[in-house]
């Protein structure tokens, strides 16, 4: 798995490409959020558009890193989710957790 950060305007937009299973890929995207709170960054952005699976290991990682944000006065907002995520995010009710955009701009836009 690969991963991108960028920051623009206070937000900060974490792009995981891949799947989201466990093992390497999983400690990977686990580290980058830990890192970027600790570096004090608030507002981040989870672009989904290339992740291609996940299961309980990716929400368990989006779950912790929601709650280390939130305990620090951040967001997290989840953008553009494939059909599988949504769906995932749905039957385990963590759609009325985690707030969800079609876009990248539109998450942006909220978080601001």
């Amino acid at each position: 798995m690969s991963i991108t950060s960028t920051e623009h305007e206070g937000v900060v937009v974490v792009v995981p490409e891949g799947t989201v299973l466990g093992g390497p890929e999983a400690t990977s995207l686990k580290a980058e959020f830990h890192r970027l709170i600790e570096e004090g960054k608030r507002k981040i952005v989870l672009d989904l558009s290339r992740v291609t699976l996940m299961n309980s290991t990716g929400l368990g990682i989006l779950i912790g890193s929601y709650t280390s944000l939130r305990s620090t006065g951040g967001a997290l907002a989840l953008a553009s989710p494939n059909e599988q995520v949504r769906t995932l995010l749905a039957v385990t009710r963590l759609d009325t957790v985690f707030r969800c955009y079609p876009g990248v701009r539109e998450a942006s836009a909220d978080l601001r």
